[in-house]
Order: C-alpha cells, then structure tokens, then sequence
C-alpha cells in the first residue's frame, strides 16, 4: 500500500534473523555500490571546498531495517568504499524509508534527528558540517518516479 507521503509500498520488516545474517556479510560490496552511486549522484553538486573539508574521514553509514552497513571515504576526489577495521569520523544509522524521505528532500535531517528515526555519533562538527553541506545541495533523488 502506498500512502500520501510516499509512492512505494510498504514491506514488511526483514525477520531479524536475516538481518542478522545480512549484518554479518562483507561490508566492502554494498559499500562500493553506495560509493558508485555518489560519484555519481552527489559529486557533480558538491562544491570544491566542502569536497576538501569531508575529505580524509572515514563514515559508517547503516541501513538499520535492511541489516546493511556501508562504510566511505572522500579521497582522491571521489567515494571509495573505506575498510572495515579502523576508527569512523561520523556514524549515521535510519531505517530505509527515512533515508528516502531525507534524500527526495521530504524530511530534513534536523527532524528525523529529533524524532531518533535519524542517528548520528561521532565527530560532531564534521556532522554538521556533513548535514549543512548536503542542506545546501538540497535533494538528491529528484527522479519523478521518486517523488510522490
């Protein structure tokens, strides 16, 4: 069923026996497809000094109802995926429908904070440095069929 705010159905929640399995998986494909996608989607928007200031800092990035962790790093001028082991700047965990609400510019992430449907530990001035610079952006799925 589809409601007002969204035009995809909702799934049930993954048993959490899967999402345990799928937690306990190799982080470095789904975080080389989450990279891809941003130099793809994000880079061409990101403004060169905001590039240099999140460069070098490693983000952990979950997918709470999926099981799915990704893990990236700004080097080089472009997304890598970043290793497993190893100290995180920013971790940043949500639910899958809050981070589509967040990326079609739905929801702000100041909201979704406040409401815990949106985690963040770590470095809090990289953060928010994080958060104003994707602000400023604005949306980053602008695709009709993503728009309700």
């Amino acid at each position: 069923m589809t409601t007002a705010s969204s035009p995809f159905p909702a799934l049930p929640p993954l048993p959490a026996a899967v999402r345990g399995f799928i937690a306990r998986l190799p982080i470095r494909p789904p975080s080389a497809l989450l990279a891809a996608a941003l130099n793809r989607i994000l880079l061409p928007q990101l403004p060169a000094d905001a590039a240099a200031e999140l460069a070098g800092h490693a983000v952990d990035i979950e997918v709470r109802d999926l099981g799915v962790r990704c893990r990236l790093i700004l080097r080089d001028g472009r997304f890598h995926s970043a290793p497993d082991q190893g100290p995180v700047t920013l971790r940043i965990a949500a639910d899958t429908a809050s981070y589509l609400r967040l990326l079609r510019g739905e929801d702000d992430a100041d909201r979704l904070f406040f409401e815990r449907a949106l985690v963040m530990e770590g470095d809090t001035e990289y953060g928010l440095m994080l958060k104003n610079t994707l602000d400023a952006i604005g949306p980053l799925l602008r695709w009709p069929i993503l728009r309700s």
